[in-house]
């Protein structure tokens, strides 16, 4: 007899050998054909020699009692809450691996989107500046609005709390732009060479740096823009200490940031710590100022900048109330 819980039907046919079976009362000798099972809906009786057994129940009944509702099922539905209890009870694809942004299953913390986090086809990251959890779609902080929301179980710093971040930040500001000045004038930097004083130099400057530079190959190269890119000893150690990429002139710093990274291999946690002395940031040594996350840098770079990878500087001065 064919019971297989995992049927389309609350029913299945029997073959001849389950009708003419030891147990349904037929000798080895008889003729199947000739056996059959009776129906057993109390008003009907029919003999059926190809009857179905009814998987809640497990009664035999005729051709046209044979569903549950048919023949008033007595334990209506039992088959069909047996399936579901095996389906959850079945391990999933990616049972007992885990993913890099855990988080439970969820709708995007992103008021528009209703997007659910946190499955294996749609992984979840946290931001840990609001403390939220979000889609891929609107995991950088200017995608789902970060400033404008007030952090999941933030308590206010008491004031020598936030005089000390002030100060350590406006320290670490003048140790950078000093730094930034330094480094652009040395005149045996060999990479990234120093800048040219001239603007045909510039140019010469560029197109050396268009060759050698690595980057996305689906990038257009009208939209590109070629830079070079250093981790700081110190504070970002990677594998590989510089480098000269392009990148997609649309992209905000953040982006920039998490693929430098990827090339140079440097840890890049910002998506995994709150503390700030875990998080990476931008120096832009032109510029001799650090870069906010949300920044175009088509609006703050050009061709042939030098951007340097830090750890632990503090934010961006002006996102501090001095």
């Amino acid at each position: 007899m064919s019971n297989n819980d995992s049927s389309d039907t609350s029913y299945v046919k029997m073959s001849t050998a389950d009708v003419a079976s030891p147990s349904s009362g037929a000798s080895a000798g008889t003729d199947a054909s000739l056996v059959g099972k009776h129906c057993q809906l109390e008003y009907c009786n029919q003999l059926d020699f190809l009857p179905f057994l009814c998987q809640s129940c497990h009664k035999t009944f005729c051709l046209d009692h044979r569903s549950e509702s048919s023949h008033n099922c007595a334990c209506a539905g039992a088959w069909a809450e047996r399936r579901r209890l095996a389906q959850l009870a079945r391990p999933s694809a990616g049972e007992g691996k885990r993913m890099r942004d855990l988080v439970s299953q969820k709708p995007c913390a992103d008021d528009a989107c209703k997007t659910i986090i946190g499955t294996s086809l749609v992984p979840g990251v946290h931001c840990p500046s609001c403390n939220r959890d979000y889609c891929l779609k609107h995991r950088l902080a200017e995608d789902h609005d970060c400033k404008s929301k007030v952090p999941i179980g933030a308590r206010a710093a008491s004031a020598a709390t936030a005089a000390a971040m002030q100060a350590s930040a406006k320290s670490a500001l003048e140790r950078f732009k000093l730094w930034g000045k330094t480094k652009r004038e040395e005149a045996a930097r060999s990479l990234p060479k120093p800048k040219p004083s001239t603007a045909a130099q510039r140019v010469i400057a560029v197109n050396t740096l268009k060759k050698t530079a690595k980057g996305d190959d689906k990038i257009p190269p009208e939209k590109r823009i070629y830079l070079y890119v250093e981790a700081e000893s110190e504070t970002a150690k990677a594998k590989i200490p510089k480098g000269e990429f392009f990148y997609n002139k649309e992209w905000v710093v953040g982006r920039v940031l998490d693929a430098a990274a990827r090339s140079l291999q440097v840890q890049n946690i910002n998506n995994q710590s709150s503390k700030e002395e875990d998080r990476l940031r931008v120096f832009h040594v032109e510029g001799g100022r650090m870069l906010e996350f949300n920044e175009k840098i088509e609006k703050v770079l050009v061709n042939g900048n030098t951007i340097v990878l830090l750890r632990g500087v503090g934010p961006p001065p002006d996102l501090i109330e001095m």
